[in-house]
């Protein structure tokens, strides 16, 4: 059984004990967190249409907070002494997921 949920404007396909980093959200550690499935498949059958998916839920622990890597930038502009260096690390929310439920 897996399903395909929706989480900070991306889909990711998961699975029951699948471990995923997830945008930044405003939960602590050890909370539980709902997503909405777009996709439920179960062995031969596929939730697909929202009524079908009325019910379906997917549930995930929070594990904490964790670091993307770092991503260094650098922009110039010939003749003119224009130089600008920038780095940025995203933030990710780790998410275990501990159930799916057809509903």
């Amino acid at each position: 059984m897996y399903a395909v949920i929706t989480a900070g404007g991306r889909q990711e396909k998961v699975t029951v004990g699948q471990t995923l980093n997830v945008d930044l959200l405003s939960a602590d550690e050890g909370d539980d967190v709902t997503f909405t499935p777009v996709l439920v498949k179960d062995g031969d059958s596929v939730l697909a249409t929202p009524d079908q998916l009325a019910g379906a839920s997917v549930t995930g622990r929070v594990l904490g907070q964790i670091k993307g890597p770092k991503i260094d930038g650098f922009t110039y502009k010939n003749k003119t002494n224009n130089r600008r260096r920038w780095g940025h690390r995203q933030r990710y929310t780790s998410v275990e997921i501990t159930e799916i439920t057809k509903g």
